[in-house]
C-alpha cells in the first residue's frame, strides 16, 4: 500500500488511511517523491507563475501573472519567452489592479489559451500560435471580473474559465467568439469578508467541470449535460483552506490541490478527506498551479505572500497512480 511521508502528513492517521485505500494499486511508493526544484524566477521581473502546463519531454509552459508572459521551461531549465501579453496603461482589474495573466491550457497541435485580465476591454481568452508568437484575443470576458483558471474540452471544442471576480464559469468556443455563463452561484462566490476570491482553479474530468473556490475551501463537481448545460454544483471536498489550483493525477478522482498559503500539496480522497503530500520544507512557496506528465508532477510557486523565490518544482508520481 503507497504511504504519505511521514512528517508530511497533516490530516488525522484515520483520514489519512481512508486516503491511501482509495489509490488504486497497492504499492510501497509514496505518493509523491523526489521532490526538487527546476527553476528559479524573478520576483522582481514580474516572473510570478500561476499555471503550468507539462509537455511531453519534460519541458512546461508557464503563464506569469504579473510580467503577463507565458514562458517555456526547457529540461535544461532554460526560460523562453513565447508571448507577452499588451501591457495596458490604466488597469482596473478587481481584486489585483494590474494587467494579470493567469489560467493556461494547451491543445494537442501545441497553441496555447491563456486568461488576461486587465479591468478594460482586453480581458479575455488569449491565443498563442504553437510554438510562440503574437497573442490574438479570442473572446472578451466582463472588464469587472477575473478570469482566473482555464480548461480545455478539446474534444467538444470549448473552454472553460473560472472567474474568481464573479463566481462565474464561462463557457467559450475553442475557436473564440462569445462567451456564455456556464455556471454561477453562492458555491462559486467568494467571501467580502474574505479575499473576494471564488471560483480559481479549474478542470475538466469525467464529463464533468471541477472548480475550487479559494475564500470557502471547497472543490466542486459540475456535471455536463448531453446538450453541454451545468448541472448543479456538488461540494466534492471543504476545508481546503486558500485552495488555488489542482490536477487530477491518474483516472480516478483523486486530487492534488495546491494550498497557496500554508505552502502545502494535498491529496483528497473521492470522500473529501484530505492530507498533504509536500510541505514548506520541500521548496514550495505559495504554490499556484500543478501539472502532470506521465510520473512527473510540477507545482509552480508565485510567492505571492511569502515574498521568497518563486519557482517551479518536480516530483515523481507513484505507480499506483498511472495514467497510461
Amino acid at each position: 500500500m503507497p504511504r504519505f511521508p511521514r512528517r508530511a502528513v497533516a490530516a488525522p492517521a484515520a483520514v489519512a488511511i481512508g486516503l491511501l485505500a482509495a489509490v488504486p494499486a497497492a504499492s510501497d511508493e509514496p505518493v509523491l517523491s523526489r521532490p526538487h526544484t527546476v527553476a528559479h524566477f524573478d520576483l522582481a521581473h514580474g516572473q510570478t507563475p500561476e499555471s503550468v502546463v507539462a509537455e511531453r519531454g519534460g519541458t512546461v509552459d508557464v503563464s506569469f501573472a504579473f510580467a503577463r508572459q507565458v514562458v517555456k521551461v526547457t529540461r535544461e531549465r532554460r526560460v523562453r519567452v513565447l508571448a507577452t501579453l499588451p501591457d495596458e496603461d490604466n488597469p482596473r482589474t478587481p481584486l489585483v489592479s494590474s494587467a494579470v495573466t493567469y489560467g493556461l491550457a494547451r491543445a494537442h497541435d501545441g497553441t496555447l489559451y491563456v486568461n488576461y485580465a486587465t479591468g478594460t476591454g482586453r480581458t479575455g481568452v488569449w491565443r498563442i500560435p504553437a510554438g510562440g508568437g503574437t497573442p490574438e484575443q479570442i473572446a472578451q470576458l466582463p472588464a469587472d471580473g477575473l478570469p482566473n483558471g482555464l480548461a480545455l474540452d478539446e474534444k467538444h471544442g470549448v473552454l472553460y474559465a473560472a472567474d474568481s471576480a464573479l463566481g462565474t464559469v464561462w463557457r467559450i468556443p475553442q475557436a473564440g467568439g462569445t462567451a456564455t455563463a456556464w455556471a454561477a452561484g453562492t458555491e462559486l462566490a467568494g467571501l467580502p469578508s474574505a479575499t473576494g476570491f471564488g471560483a480559481n482553479g479549474i478542470q475538466v474530468h469525467k464529463d464533468a467541470v471541477w472548480v475550487t473556490n479559494t475564500d470557502r475551501g471547497t472543490l466542486l463537481r459540475i456535471s455536463v449535460g448531453a446538450d453541454g448545460s451545468a448541472g448543479a454544483a456538488e461540494t466534492r471536498a471543504a476545508g481546503l483552506t486558500g485552495v488555488d489550483d489542482f490536477v487530477f493525477p491518474g483516472h480516478s478522482d483523486l486530487v492534488l490541490a495546491a494550498l497557496n498559503p500554508s505552502n502545502e500539496v494535498v491529496l483528497v480522497g473521492p470522500d473529501g478527506s484530505h492530507g498533504s503530500v509536500l510541505t514548506v520544507q520541500e521548496g514550495l512557496s505559495n504554490p499556484t498551479a500543478l501539472a502532470v506528465r506521465d510520473r512527473d508532477v510540477f507545482v509552480a510557486s508565485a510567492a505571492y505572500l511569502t515574498q521568497r523565490d518563486p519557482n517551479l518544482l518536480k516530483a515523481r508520481l507513484g505507480a499506483h497512480f498511472s495514467r497510461s
